[in-house]
């Protein structure tokens, strides 16, 4: 069902694009062509009357209008959006990114900055390497370095079908649509089926023209630790080529030694490389046989 929407969206783009494409331009009937003149160009009017531009304003018309997405119904968006993280599960190779966390304990007013390099490879490793940091060595260690790891162990151990957002993992409703950034987003509530780690509670906010994810907030729906009581999260997502990443999570945690702590990642200069470049560089460097 997920691939059949995906395939009505395509049709949809691919016939604007061809209806603009076969718009013919018209010439006065008998007239001598020059070749180092430019041809006259009709257009019709909002009031249906057809006039002739003048060379100095036919470079003002596009010969080929943009291609409009229509706006998706708040269940179509919602298969597109599960259909887009599943195509990407499948082939996504691995990225590279700069990932930057500021951390900090109000309670204690300590905090720290950790600048790091981030790998991946497809599907299970994930890799950081140091690039600098400052502030507190307590938070270093007992706050940031602890997420990292947290993440490794994530991936390592990530079952992709058992976290999706997907009905088998969650209960929807809609609750509306909202402008973001210049963006016409819809709205799901989201309530996790089982009281599970890596599921939450919150809802997401979802493109209504593209289908991609660009917010996800709420809580998790299991403590991650038992020294922490309430974990809130805000995570802002963009779409970098074929793929949709997370580029911001602000988090806010009360844990029960050190107070508040909150978290701030972000992450830029993304790098991906989808299977089928992985393979053509694998193809490349392989040796002919003599």
């Amino acid at each position: 069902m997920q691939r059949n929407y995906l395939i009505l969206i395509l049709v949809w783009v691919c016939l604007a694009g061809l209806a603009v494409a076969q718009a013919p331009l018209f010439m006065k009937p008998g007239a001598a062509v020059d070749p180092n003149v430019p041809p006259p160009v009709t257009a019709i009017t909002g009031s249906g009357q057809m006039v002739t531009l003048a060379p100095a304003e036919r470079a003002a018309v596009p010969l080929v209008a943009p291609a409009v997405l229509p706006r998706m119904a708040p269940e179509l968006a919602l298969q597109v959006c599960r259909g887009r993280s599943v195509i990407q599960a499948a082939n996504l190779a691995s990225y590279s990114a700069t990932t930057l966390i500021q951390a900090k304990l109000p309670d204690t007013a300590q905090s720290g900055e950790y600048e790091v390099q981030q790998n991946y490879s497809a599907p299970r490793t994930l890799t950081f390497k140091a690039v600098r940091f400052t502030g507190d060595p307590f938070v270093k260690s007992n706050v940031i370095l602890r997420l990292l790891q947290s993440e490794v162990d994530h991936v390592q151990k990530d079952e992709p079908e058992s976290n999706a957002i997907s009905p088998q993992n969650y209960k929807f409703s809609y609750k509306g649509t909202t402008q973001w950034d210049g963006r016409l987003l819809h709205i799901y509530q989201l309530k996790p089926r089982k009281k599970r780690a890596g599921l939450f509670k919150g809802r997401i906010y979802v493109d209504a023209f593209s289908g991609s994810l660009v917010r996800a907030e709420g809580r998790p729906a299991k403590s991650p630790s038992l020294f922490i009581k309430k974990v809130e999260f805000v995570q802002d997502y963009a779409d970098i080529g074929q793929f949709t990443f997370p580029v911001h999570v602000h988090s806010e945690a009360r844990a029960r030694i050190v107070g508040r702590a909150i978290v701030d990642v972000y992450q830029r200069n993304y790098q991906p490389v989808a299977n089928s470049d992985a393979n053509g560089v694998v193809a490349s460097t392989r040796v002919p046989a003599p």
